[in-house]
């Protein structure tokens, strides 16, 4: 087993952009400033709450550089590389390891898909050819296929693919998992609302989306997990269950980008097909981050 690229909390960080649609650099290192202080341990860059569909290589490259360099060594960064095209997640890969990132999050391929056999396929061609520890993205809601237990435990016996993030929501199906792989993988959970049931069963924290508008509470959910204290950690997770839920009352990252800007965090352009939250769960978030003191 590869040590883990972290334990606890990572932020997957949104793409701060400006009104004409060009990526915000101030406001994005100020944002991991902010993580920083906020206790998390890791950010994963570019990923599908980054908007990474709708980013260029080129605007990928950048901000896998300049969150190095803001991070200067305090928290890692892990850039996602996912895509369709086998090829292209390889690019990204070495992209994002020329520009020193600590790791790689890769999701399953989407629209084209593939079969188990290619999903074993997908991964370890992208493993074979980077120094860095992938952690394989499994979020079959948004791609159409999922990884399956007996796909995890062969591809826990490549020395590159570390960690998963799962975000299936299928409980049962982590538990067969966890059993299946032991120690070879380190799992991450992919949804906030399923952090503390997948910490009991093996998973070292969360790969989250509310932690960019309350680090500080997800990394202390994760703390008292990773310290056994189990009552607590669901006590805190009852408290915070209504912002996990309403930040995903529309696609992400939709909910967090607009929850963002009402905090003042960072302005809500979002770049197409992503558009303006509906106005019925636009007011329901309101209350919500009201309740909570984040306005």
């Amino acid at each position: 087993m590869l040590s883990p690229i972290f334990t606890g909390c990572a932020t997957a960080l949104v793409t701060p952009m400006k009104e004409d649609g060009a990526v915000d650099e101030e406001a994005f290192a100020r944002l991991i400033e902010q993580q920083y202080a906020g206790g998390v341990a890791a950010l994963v860059v570019c990923g599908t709450t980054g908007e990474a569909a709708t980013l260029t290589p080129e605007e990928h490259e950048r901000l896998y550089r300049l969150a190095v360099k803001t991070a200067a060594g305090r928290i890692k960064i892990i850039a996602g590389i996912g895509s369709n095209d086998t090829a292209k997640a390889l690019a990204m890969a070495r992209r994002a390891e020329d520009a020193g990132a600590d790791g790689l999050l890769m999701v399953t391929p989407y629209y084209n898909k593939t079969t188990q056999a290619g999903l074993i396929a997908h991964f370890t061609h992208v493993a074979d050819r980077t120094g860095l520890p992938l952690i394989v993205y499994n979020v079959p809601s948004r791609t159409g296929v999922g990884v399956a237990p007996e796909t995890y435990a062969v591809l826990a016996d490549h020395p590159r693919i570390a960690a998963v993030k799962e975000a299936s929501g299928d409980i049962g199906q982590f538990a067969k998992t966890v059993a299946l792989c032991g120690d070879k993988l380190t799992f991450f959970s992919g949804n906030d609302s399923d952090t503390v049931a997948m910490m009991a069963l093996g998973a070292k924290g969360v790969i989250s989306v509310a932690s960019n508008l309350v680090p500080d509470a997800v990394s202390r959910l994760c703390a008292l997990c990773l310290a056994g204290d189990h009552p607590a950690a669901a006590a805190l997770n009852r408290q915070w269950m209504d912002l996990f839920s309403v930040l995903f009352r529309e696609v992400n990252p939709i909910p967090v980008k607009t929850a963002m800007a009402m905090a003042g965090l960072c302005g809500g352009k979002m770049r197409l097909p992503l558009v303006p939250m509906g106005q019925e769960n636009r007011r329901a978030l309101e209350q919500v981050l009201s309740r909570h003191g984040i306005l």
